[in-house]
């Protein structure tokens, strides 16, 4: 056995020298006499193994790779547009206040799909570049909203959850038992579409404070100009027309608009983990039934395992599937090349040699 002393000292004694005469004994100990079960393989060989497997390395998170990609591409899109449209300017309708704002303020207003109409190509091949331009800036908003709106979100997420453990109540109650769900280790949905939510009316009362000062509007059209910006509405009625208010527009409509996408889809996150969280109730409440253990009876031995059990409620909860079983099973199977059911270490290591 592994667990024996005897064991573990003679393997102490072949790592170091043997500058000491062997004790007296009947049978004299030889160098090289001591040899491995072909059952239970020594601690030293699994070491040896284990130094030489090559692991398929974790799949890191893409975050920093999609931000760097967003901003070149909307650099490079951003750049055609302004020189198309710089060396076109008399082909577009619209009051006019310095070219390369202008270009930048309409290549922003059309990837948003605002449309205010206070700037529109005239001629067909005017036209035609702006189709193409929605269309491939239809590709750029989903990066953006993917990759660097999440990440911000995501920042602003970790640094709430590193203050909250920082600063940790242990008894009594704390706002950090509803901020944070300790069983899936993030922020409550409900919590970030209410930071989500909060950017948005902070990207709206702040557009409507600089309307209010560069536009020369009053309150209220400076407020319904704002909304209807960030929603993508953009009846046209009101539009940005001096040149600091459109330098504004470039950057402000396109985080504003990413903003309202990202609470859309936080909204839509929690209606559905509420819709799960009334099904997984619902399954870990009800009573089994006896077509319920015919069903989870993979095995077909008359009796529902543990293990049967687990993948049965969680099939029925919707967090598994049977494709996801059978591939899981399908790699059970390379790994026990003789069917007995089990994957034993003669197995794991006749793969690995």
């Amino acid at each position: 056995s592994l667990s024996s002393p005897h064991i573990f000292n003679e393997i102490e004694n072949l790592d170091q020298p043997q500058s000491q005469a062997p004790p007296e004994s009947s049978t004299t100990w030889k160098p090289g006499s001591l040899h491995r079960s072909k059952t239970a393989p020594a601690l030293v060989v699994l070491r040896d193994v284990q130094q030489q497997t090559s692991q398929v390395p974790k799949p890191k998170s893409e975050s920093s790779f999609i931000i760097r990609q967003a901003f070149v591409l909307l650099s490079i899109y951003l750049f055609v547009g302004v020189v198309i449209y710089s060396f076109n300017t008399d082909h577009f309708s619209g009051v006019e206040t310095h070219p390369v704002v202008d270009a930048l303020y309409f290549c922003i207003v059309t990837m948003c799909t605002i449309g205010y109409g206070d700037i529109a190509p005239l001629t067909p091949a005017t036209k035609v570049f702006a189709c193409l331009f929605v269309l491939v800036g239809f590709g750029f908003i989903d990066i953006l909203l993917s990759g660097v709106v999440n990440y911000v979100l995501d920042l602003q997420e970790n640094m709430i959850l590193t203050g909250i453990q920082m600063g940790k109540v242990k008894e009594g109650f704390s706002a950090r038992d509803y901020i944070v769900d300790v069983a899936k280790g993030r922020m409550r949905i409900r919590l970030k579409v209410g930071l989500a939510l909060g950017v948005v009316v902070l990207c709206i009362a702040i557009g409507a404070l600089i309307l209010f000062f560069l536009e020369d509007l009053d309150w209220l059209d400076s407020f319904y100009l704002s909304v209807m910006s960030v929603t993508t509405v953009g009846y046209g009625d009101r539009a940005f027309k001096t040149l600091p208010g459109r330098f504004f527009a470039a950057i402000w409509l396109l985080f504003s608009t990413l903003m309202v996408a990202r609470a859309f889809l936080y909204l839509a996150e929690a209606r559905i983990d509420k819709r799960h969280r009334r099904i997984a109730k619902w399954v870990l409440q009800r009573e089994i039934t006896i077509d319920d253990l015919l069903a989870a009876d993979m095995n077909h031995n008359g009796f529902i395992s543990k293990s049967e059990y687990v993948i049965f409620k969680l099939k029925e909860m919707g967090k598994i599937g049977e494709k996801d079983i059978s591939q899981i099973c399908n790699q059970f199977n390379r790994l026990d090349p003789n069917n007995c059911g089990k994957i034993t270490l003669p197995d794991l290591l006749e793969n690995h040699l």
